[in-house]
Order: C-alpha cells, then structure tokens, then sequence
C-alpha cells in the first residue's frame, strides 16, 4: 500500500467548518460547478481546469478525478450552495498537494482560507507528514490564502505543463511538527 493509499484512506469524506461543509462533489453539484467554473477569471489562474467549462466537464470531474486514484477533492458548500473545491493531488513519492478554487462570487469572504485550513487539519490528523502547494507568482490572493493557511514558500519554478505552463509558480511547503 503506498502512503498516498493509506493517507486517502484515512481522510474524512466529511468536514465542517464554522460556515462552510466540504462533502464528496456529487453530480448534484454539476450544474452550479459548470456555471463557476466557466469564467476566465477562475480558469486563468488553474493547471488543470478545462475551459470552456461546461456540465460535460463536471461529470466527468465528479464521475472520475474528484475520488479517483490520485485525487480526493470535497465540493466546498456554504449554506447549502455549491461555491467551489478543494482536495488533494496524490502522486506516489510525491508529498500531497493542496489545491482549490472558488466561484468568482465567493472570492474575498475566507471561505478559501477556511476550507484549506479544515483541509490541512484533517491532512494532520490522517497522519501526512507535510503539504505542498503552489500558486502563480502574480496570484497574492492565493498565496495569501496557503500562507493563513501554514504554508511557506520555498522557491520559484516555471510551470511547465497544462494551462499554466511558462508562467512562474511559487513552490508552497507545509510540515507539521512531529507530536
């Protein structure tokens, strides 16, 4: 069994934060994702995000990626309502890697900050041994948000695949203290 297995296995399908519950993305989610998430604004700033985005894309992403073999993702709901993702990347030999997005309507409440914090909580306490993310160098909002959320950045790199490839990311680590 790999540590991304295990690591998957004891993550919670649930979370609840003081506003917000991260819950499995169901096809329930698909229409409000495909409205959010087919804006330039969201797509400009995502690796992998297909745009346009449409239902078709939703589907597949809760049929397929959101729990699939190097993915466990939660749908972020505020009040009921679909506003966004958040989950980890799971690659073998890889540390996780923390990734989100929100619905341009959302952006500026912390919500983003409030899911990567419950997110890096419950990573804690299914036993990862540290994080990584990472975020356009021209992307301070997002960068904010992994900072409050106890990354530090630790380098530069240019992205070198998939929608961002070129542009300059800033490499993102969280470790967490040995108990």
């Amino acid at each position: 069994m790999t540590i991304a297995t295990s690591l998957k296995q004891r993550l919670p399908t649930t979370i609840r934060t003081e506003r917000l519950v991260l819950t499995a993305p169901s096809l329930a989610h698909v229409p409000e994702m495909a409205v959010l998430a087919n804006n330039p604004n969201v797509h400009k700033v995502l690796a992998r995000l297909p745009f346009p985005y449409g239902e078709e894309d939703g589907r597949f992403f809760v049929q397929n990626i959101a729990r699939g073999e190097t993915e466990f993702a939660w749908a972020i709901e505020q009040d009921g309502a679909f506003i966004g993702t958040i989950g980890l990347h799971l690659l073998p030999d890889q540390l996780p890697e923390l990734g989100y997005w929100l619905g341009e309507p959302h952006w500026g409440f912390g919500y983003a900050t409030e899911a990567a914090r419950a997110l890096v909580e419950a990573a804690r306490a299914a036993g990862a041994r540290a994080l990584r993310s990472r975020a356009l160098k021209d992307n301070a909002a997002s960068r904010n948000v992994l900072r409050k959320a106890g990354f530090a950045e630790i380098g530069d790199a240019i992205e070198d695949k998939n929608n961002l490839a070129g542009r300059e990311m800033v490499l993102m680590l969280l470790e967490f203290s040995e108990r």
